[in-house]
């Protein structure tokens, strides 16, 4: 039983904001991006990456576009500063593309990252110390204007050693760590100093990132205190206001989008949400949100399965299977009502119209992904997901009827069998019940046939192998073959419809013929399919097969 939590936790305040604005804009453009996989990511890794993997995943984030990507804290690491020289040195950073490196206000600390980027021809590089009242108190044991004294101190320090290497360009990017948790009076008071002791302007770039470091409120909170901040920041206009949002309650997302509703205009994140405790903002979740709002994201994700794969592999951290978007599952129906759906969604989809596939928020194949599995079958799925898999695999369109009956088939063998049936097993399925008619119970299998014209109708000689191997002989007139055939067979059997199909396009197509009959004292019909390259044989091998059935039924009954 959980404890009173009025005794132990508090509602995080609101904001005084009450001319906001952001709750009536809507998104028109993506952010700027910045890749934290590196840094951010890899250091909340059960083990971090090594070289390879890093230089692996950098070349990746490179591919999908993003324009800047944090590659280490090489101040603190040997692995990530010989990384960050070698990716500088043997010039492996595209022009378009700025390394962003992080170090926390020391002096050792300090020289040592410039000495690291030194050389580069633009770099951020990313100072940070945390404000909120929790850690001045019990952490640091600072007070305000300490804490705005010590960032001014180490910003002046930053420029007088980068002044030492005019050929890069430096932007200076500042983070108050545990900004959403801090006074805004604070927090404003300590960017602002920041600010002047950087001298931002158009030749002094600079970066004020707002991170929730662990989340406290409900999005809407934070959008007000991005809004709070964007309003009064000073030299507004050579500020880029960036958020670096985690995901302590689960609504890393929702605090991007909506921090970019109320004026920032830059990212930060792992691309599957990777960081600390539950993780940092996911870029492609946030990106690909966008994506189905119209918006380019700017990041490339047409092929989102090989960027699972690689980021996988480098991390050793599995992607969940309900993943948005990229997850093994999420482009999977098991229900069947859903699947039902998104079969007619498929079917009335234009190839140039806007996208209205019912419960698939994005196209798969814009995402590099496959309609495979899109609708997976098992003892919770319905005969319209069963249907769609064999129009789609094997080109069978079947009546609403047969639907029913073999959605029934299936469910019953994937009941029994307590797993998932792929295509290829639903398929087997449909074989073994429709066509081949050949049972210990129905007696005969099918050999050859000739038709002739006849006074009354048309006549059949229908040629049979009983299961003993004994031939059988039969003939039967009737209106066509289908009539001739049963009367041939002297069953009780009534064929009540019939509906023939092309498998395929050309002269050399197959036939699929389909028959619904029904047979004295067994409730219900049973259908029957032929298939050939003649409609007329195949017209023949569903009488057979809607016998065979039948003839199996009246066994079991008897």
């Amino acid at each position: 039983m959980l404890t009173d939590p009025s005794r132990k936790y508090r509602p995080f305040p609101p904001v005084d904001l009450a001319d906001r604005q952001w709750p009536s804009r809507t998104l028109t453009q993506a952010p700027a991006w910045l890749s934290t996989d590196l840094r951010d990511g890899n250091q909340a890794l059960f083990e971090p990456m090594n070289r390879e993997r890093k230089l692996r995943l950098f070349h990746e984030l490179v591919r999908i576009g993003f324009k800047e990507i944090e590659v280490g804290f090489p101040s603190a690491s040997r692995t990530d500063f010989d990384i960050v020289r070698h990716l500088i040195d043997d010039d492996q950073i595209p022009a378009d593309v700025t390394p962003m490196v992080i170090t926390q206000l020391r002096e050792d600390l300090i020289e040592e990252t410039v000495r690291s980027v030194a050389g580069a021809r633009r770099v951020i590089v990313h100072f940070y110390n945390a404000i909120a009242p929790a850690w001045r108190e019990i952490v640091f044991q600072m007070s305000v204007p300490q804490i705005i004294e010590m960032v001014e101190h180490h910003i002046a320090l930053f420029k007088r050693l980068t002044a030492a290497h005019p050929q890069t360009q430096w932007v200076l990017q500042y983070s108050p760590e545990t900004f959403c948790m801090a006074e805004l009076d604070v927090s404003l008071a300590v960017c602002n100093a920041a600010i002047r002791a950087w001298d931002a302007g158009p030749q002094r770039p600079m970066i004020i990132n707002l991170p929730t470091t662990v989340e406290v409120s409900t999005p809407n909170v934070f959008a007000d205190q991005i809004e709070w901040m964007d309003r009064r920041l000073e030299r507004r206009e050579h500020v880029v206001l960036s958020v670096h949002p985690h995901n302590d309650r689960g609504t890393g997302v929702a605090c991007a989008e909506q921090a970019l509703l109320a004026g920032a205009q830059r990212v930060e994140g792992c691309l599957f949400g990777n960081g600390e405790r539950s993780g940092n903002l996911d870029v492609v979740t946030l990106a690909l949100n966008l994506y189905t709002q119209g918006i380019a994201p700017g990041l490339d994700f047409s092929d989102i399965a090989a960027v699972a794969r690689v980021a996988e592999e480098c991390t050793a951290l599995p992607i969940h299977p309900r993943h948005p978007y990229v997850g093994d599952l999420v482009f999977t129906a098991f229900s069947g009502s859903h699947q039902d759906a998104i079969a007619k969604g498929f079917a009335a989809q234009q190839a140039d119209a806007l996208w209205r596939v019912p419960y698939l928020p994005v196209d798969p194949q814009d995402l590099g992904r496959t309609y495979d599995s899109i609708v997976r079958v098992n003892s919770q799925s319905g005969k319209g997901g069963i249907a769609f898999l064999l129009q789609r695999d094997h080109g069978i369109v079947m009546p609403r009827r047969m639907q029913v009956e073999f959605s029934a088939i299936v469910q019953a063998l994937a009941d029994d069998s307590e797993t998932e049936l792929s295509s290829e097993q639903i398929w087997e399925v449909f074989e073994r019940t429709y066509l081949m008619p050949v049972r210990e119970q129905s007696g005969f299998i099918y050999r050859t046939h000739r038709l002739s014209e006849h006074a009354d109708g048309q006549g059949i000689e229908l040629d049979l192998i009983g299961v003993g191997g004994e031939q059988a002989h039969f003939q039967g007139v009737g209106n066509g073959p289908i009539a001739a055939t049963v009367a041939a067979l002297g069953l009780p059997l009534r064929i009540d419809s019939y509906e023939e199909r092309s498998l395929g396009a050309g002269a050399d197509a197959m036939a699929l013929a389909i028959v619904e009959a029904a047979w004295p004292g067994v409730p219900g019909s049973r259908f029957g399919v032929g298939r050939h390259s003649n409609i007329a044989t195949a017209s023949v091998l569903a009488v057979l097969s809607a016998a065979a059935r039948f003839s199996e039924a009246t066994a079991d009954a008897g």
